[in-house]
Order: structure tokens, then sequence, then C-alpha cells
């Protein structure tokens, strides 16, 4: 889900960073891995229109061996901002049908409270520890969490998948209260509060995490302080909250800043913004060849022209796909 205010889709056109898509891999050996990770925007609400063929068919060329997709589930009706009926909404019941049009058998729904859930396919079976909420007492994670676990080779792969809150306010504040919450930042509190809660249950559950292979990605809704030569934010800004607080807190290191020093590479569809990111522990990291920003024909974001239902969604989704090849034969 979108947290800033999106800008012309020209913006695109002029970044200097645009990473082009990873060259597809027909053969690969059997200690390769590729996965791909794509907030896809409501259920690829651009794909309802025609059944999902662009989406399964640029699926199937890059050849991911694991896909995880944020904001998985259906949500409103072709073309427009009307709200599906429950049962007229194609995902996420029938990930298993679409999923295997791309090669993947196996499938994995996160714990949701909403209609914003992450969703694992795989080519290998994939195994659930944990569907993550909150408390009922003092904690929400508001877009839920999942962790789950996929082996090859003898490895055995955390994936932690998050969606945190999008908005400047606070979750659950009333309409009329927003313009304070969201002066008081009280979104970005908020959703440090969700990563604390995420990470305690479950990297942090693990005595000798760090020397495990763990990744944890998704839409974070928020930037990063190793950012902060583009955005020019106080050292102290509140937006960093989340961020400063995973690079203090856990032994994750952030994938793309990591491999990509010297750029930056934006994930949201004003070409201005990192908020989707890719965390790995070291010896995770270590095996990973290349992980890249895809921006193609396909995936560059275009501004739907009209407004649906007051809203301006974009096509083919909102964020920008993230691309990694692994080597697990690296120790």
């Amino acid at each position: 889900m979108k947290k800033y205010s999106p800008c012309i889709v020209s913006v695109l056109i002029l970044v200097g960073t645009l990473t082009i898509c990873l060259p597809t891999q027909a053969k690969r050996d059997r200690n390769s891995l590729r996965l791909l990770y794509w907030n896809i925007q409501n259920g690829m609400w651009d794909g309802q229109s025609d059944n999902y063929n662009r989406f399964v068919e640029w699926t199937k060329a890059q050849n991911p061996d694991i896909c995880i997709w944020c904001e998985a589930q259906s949500k409103w009706k072709t073309n427009t901002a009307i709200l599906m009926e429950k049962q007229e909404r194609y995902l996420v019941d029938n990930w298993d049908v679409l999923a295997r049009r791309y090669g993947h058998k196996y499938i994995y729904i996160g714990g949701h409270h909403d209609d914003f859930p992450q969703v694992i396919t795989s080519k290998y079976p994939i195994h659930n520890k944990a569907r993550i909420l909150g408390n009922k007492s003092d904690t929400l994670v508001c877009h839920g969490c999942g962790w789950a676990t996929v082996e090859k080779n003898g490895k055995t792969l955390n994936f932690v998948t998050v969606h945190t809150w999008p908005q400047r306010y606070g979750y659950g504040v009333k309409k009329e209260d927003r313009q304070r919450s969201s002066e008081a930042h009280e979104g970005d509190y908020f959703r440090r509060t969700e990563m604390e809660y995420i990470l305690n249950h479950t990297i942090g559950l693990c005595p000798h995490g760090e020397k495990e292979l763990w990744m944890m990605l998704g839409d974070f809704n928020a930037l990063s302080p190793l950012d902060n030569d583009v955005y020019k934010l106080p050292e102290n800004s509140s937006e960093f909250l989340v961020h400063n607080y995973i690079l203090k807190h856990s032994p994750y290191i952030d994938v793309i800043k990591e491999k990509h020093p010297h750029q930056f590479k934006p994930t949201w569809a004003d070409g201005k913004q990192r908020i989707d990111f890719v965390y790995a522990t070291r010896p995770l990291y270590n095996m990973i060849k290349t992980a890249t920003v895809v921006w193609d024909n396909y995936t560059t974001p275009v501004r739907n022209s009209e407004k649906t239902g007051g809203f301006y969604f974009w096509r083919p989704a909102d964020h920008l796909p993230i691309m990694m090849d692994l080597d697990l034969s690296i120790q």
C-alpha cells in the first residue's frame, strides 16, 4: 500500500538508477535458487482484466523458484475501486491455481487481519512456522506476517514476510483526529512497534539465528537511514524508526544497499522512495550473487489515467519487484 502522494509517472523515465530486469535463466544448476518479491497492489488488480495472463507470462519468463507476493488478495472490481464481495474474490483462495500457471506447486498464506495478506509460492514444499498477528492486548501487526521455511539441498531457509502499517497517522485513529495524529508521527511509532513484535516472534526466538539462513522481506512503508544521502532528513527523523530498530537490534543486513552501496534503488512508483526491503542474515547474504530492483517494460508503474472511486491506481502495480539469485553451495 502507498504511504506517500504519487508523482507524475514521467519521473520514472528520468530516474538515473533504474535497473533493467535480470536475464532469465532457463537452465540453472542444482545449487542455484532464484527469489522474486513483489507488492502486486490489491491482488494484481491490473491482471483481473486479462485473466492474469501478462502477470503469469512475465513471472514464467523470470523462472523464479520462490515468490513472495505482498497485497496478495483481490479487493476491487476490475478497473474500479468498488469493493468486491468476499465470495467474488479470485485471490487468495485460488493462489494454488494461479501459481501452477507459472510452475509453482506449493503455496503459503501468511497471517492477516484484513485484505492485504502476503503469500509465498514455491517449486519446493513450504512449512509454516508461525502466522503472526500480534497479541490481543497492546500490539497489533496490522497486515499480519508469515514465518515459513523452505528446504533445498539440505539447507533450511527461513522467510519472514512483512507489510507494515502504511499511513502517517496511527492505526485505528478516527478520521477527525488523523491530521493531529499525522503531525505527531503516530504512524511511524506504530510501525516501529509492529517491527519489534515481528522480530521478537521470529528470529528473536532462535538463540543462534545470526548463524542461520534467514530472510525478512516486504513492504515496510518506512524509509531507511542508509538512504539519507538522498532524503536529507534529520538523523533523528521518526521516518527512520523501523529500519533503525532492525539495524540496531537484529543480525539482518539490508541486501539491496549492501549490494549497491553507492546507488539508490527506489521501489515505489514515484521513483523517489525505497520502501520495499530484503533483509538477510550474513550466512544467507553470502549466498546472494545478485539482487536488484526490476524495472522493465512490464513492471514500470504507469498511473491509471482516471481516478477509480477516488483513487489513482497504478498499472501493473504501485511497487517494483526485487529479484535475487542465490548459490546454495556457498558456505
